[in-house]
């Protein structure tokens, strides 16, 4: 059964199936479910696996089959889980009685066999957490920010353009502010201090060089630019920002300037001649083959407080412009 991300966002509780998946490329969104169903089962107890558990050690048919009878309200998190999950969860899903089980994973296309199930049975919930647009970040800001003074236009635009349409950074902007503006009344230049508009920018050009393969540029910026350790994630969801939105326009027939004038938000004046430069040189196959890169750094960065990020992140850049080149 399908839901509706934003119905389901309002009211956890209106997700009334013991087998739920939500999946798409939204991470900040399924961040939000994972969150809302921990509290929301916060008596009960909450196991958390990885596909991997599952596929390789058979743990789920295990909880599920061998449960005593004061271990019945289970909730199962499940994450990282793809098309290998599904023979795993048709084998135990007749035996689910009071147990609860929720699986996020990343895009899963039309054709996915994962998601057709969990859409067509009346007995799981299928979640679709798509990217959100301008409106919907718009939003968010003026309801955690209700309150606030010198919430003016300009300041909504500019904490929109630093978060590029990611929920995680939007939180993590939150923080910031709430924390620096303990007065309630936000400061134009303040906020932009604040936020390392600055900073921000320099990144921007950086991750255009990088799509142009311009390789002499690159090499300049990555040398030039300050890489904070703590945007990583902001790092990563601006250049998938720009991926997804080249994926919108290229192998488009016919003309190429007309299809990025007619793109929905519109992509902002100064960035139409690098945008339309990287829409000659990227195709499908190599967008996909980048996004999972940066999909797995994320996670990478996430999971090991210890790595060196900023080399991560410079090989990212590196392996982006190599790909620009590439035929």
């Amino acid at each position: 059964m399908l839901y509706k991300s934003y119905l389901v966002e309002q009211n956890i509780a209106s997700l009334d199936k013991n087998l739920c998946l939500f999946y798409g490329e939204n991470l900040g969104l399924k961040n939000e479910f994972n969150k809302k169903v921990t509290h929301h089962n916060q008596n009960l107890e909450i196991i958390r696996l990885t596909q991997e558990d599952i596929v390789k050690n058979n743990v789920l048919y295990r909880e599920i089959v061998n449960i005593s009878l004061f271990e019945k309200n289970k909730v199962f998190l499940i994450s990282q889980v793809n098309e290998k999950i599904l023979e795993p969860i048709k084998e135990i899903e007749s035996k689910i009685e009071d147990q609860k089980i929720y699986l996020f994973g990343d895009i899963l296309d039309k054709k996915s066999k994962l998601r057709n199930y969990f859409e067509k049975s009346e007995k799981c919930g299928s979640v679709p957490c798509y990217a959100d647009n301008e409106m919907s970040i718009k939003k968010i800001i003026m309801n955690r920010l209700r309150g606030f003074e010198g919430l003016s236009t300009y300041n909504v635009n500019l904490i929109v353009e630093n978060t590029n349409l990611d929920r995680s950074i939007l939180e993590n902007e939150f923080n910031k502010i709430v924390t620096f503006f303990q007065n309630k009344k936000i400061e134009t230049e303040k906020l932009e201090e604040l936020l390392n508009v600055r900073i921000n920018d320099n990144f921007n050009r950086l991750r255009d060089e990088a799509l142009n393969g311009n390789k002499l540029r690159t090499n300049k910026l990555l040398s030039d630019t300050i890489i904070d350790d703590d945007k990583n994630i902001f790092y990563l969801s601006i250049i998938n920002q720009r991926l997804n939105k080249l994926s919108e326009v290229v192998g488009e027939s016919g003309n190429l300037e007309k299809s990025i004038n007619e793109l929905k938000p519109p992509i902002f004046w100064k960035e139409k001649i690098d945008f339309l430069k990287q829409a000659k040189k990227w195709n499908t196959s190599k967008i996909k083959t980048i996004l999972k890169k940066t999909y797995n750094l994320e996670i990478v960065i996430k999971s090991n407080s210890m790595i060196n990020k900023n080399i991560l992140m410079k090989k990212l850049l590196v392996d982006i412009c190599e790909s620009a080149n590439a035929s």
